[in-house]
């Protein structure tokens, strides 16, 4: 069981959302016993738990002037709009290194999901695994339908982990968290439309019926999960921090000024709510190291 824990939804770009609130909550040393993320939740939760104050920013902000890091040309010779070789590896590796000791040592739980594209269902992954794969797996659960290709990990094809299972709230409640926060990436109210996008699901995804099912009733199972996380929210069972404003912000987002603006204000909207989700919580549900 667990007295509390993190939900980080995905989001591609507009990951620096959640990268502001997250760079506030290191400031105040606030660490929750559970995480789980997907997909650029996952990338950014990791950073989180490696305690690199700036390090979300950096690799998300800094290098989107990068020739590799979102491209044409990446989409073109490559089939991955997203440098991924780059994000998950050369990154990490050598440009701004990722703290594997201090990541690998943390006593909180991290999950990470992803999507089997053979069954269109979520796989979940622990971090007990080792530095190389771990990259790995946050690559398989950051790699977005259409802008980039399937991984393979341990004789399982994966990818995005937010086709299967956008916001695992359910599964931090199956792990036993008593007291979920949620960091979502869209303001209240938002809901996804029907994708016009079926026929090309199954066009460039033919070989993977379960993948190209999740992907066609995504848009339905999202919305549903707003309902029932707005819902809770009313009713006290889980504390939800979202954009109070999104900047317009996308997916595939390269304008640096939005980005930073949207990093800002999850920073900003982490600060205003801290008091609030901290008497929420309650004393013993945040871990606070000195």
């Amino acid at each position: 069981m667990f007295d509390s824990g993190l939900i980080l939804e995905g989001g591609g770009m507009r990951g620096v959302y959640t990268a502001g609130v997250l760079e506030f909550f290191m400031e105040k040393e606030c660490y929750f016993p559970y995480v789980i993320g997907v997909s650029a939740g996952a990338c950014q939760g990791a950073s989180y738990l490696s305690r690199q104050k700036g390090r979300n920013r950096s690799v998300t902000i800094d290098y989107l002037s990068h020739p590799d890091y979102i491209s044409l040309k990446n989409l073109f010779f490559k089939k991955e709009l997203f440098g991924m070789d780059l994000i998950f590896d050369h990154i990490p590796n050598n440009l701004v290194p990722f703290d594997f000791e201090t990541f690998n040592v943390g006593k909180e739980r991290f999950v990470i999901g992803t999507t089997d594209c053979y069954t269109g269902q979520a796989v979940y992954h622990d971090k007990n695994a080792e530095s190389a794969e771990m990259l790995s797996i946050i690559r398989a659960s950051s790699s977005l339908p259409f802008m980039a290709k399937p991984v393979e990990i341990a004789g399982q094809t994966l990818m995005d982990g937010g086709i299967a299972d956008p916001i695992p709230l359910y599964k931090a409640k199956l792990d036993g968290v008593e007291k979920p926060v949620i960091v979502l990436t869209k303001q209240k109210g938002y809901r996804k439309k029907k994708s016009f996008l079926s026929k090309a699901y199954k066009l460039f995804y033919k070989e993977f019926p379960g993948l190209t099912n999740a992907l066609e009733t995504r848009w339905h199972r999202y919305n549903e999960l707003l309902d029932t996380i707005e819902r809770l929210e009313d009713e006290g069972k889980v504390f939800v921090i979202r954009p109070s404003n999104d900047f317009g912000v996308s997916r595939a987002e390269r304008d640096i000024t939005k980005l930073e603006n949207f990093h800002q204000q999850g920073y900003e909207d982490a600060r205003a709510v801290y008091e609030e989700m901290t008497m929420w919580l309650g004393a013993k549900n945040v871990v606070v190291t000195s």
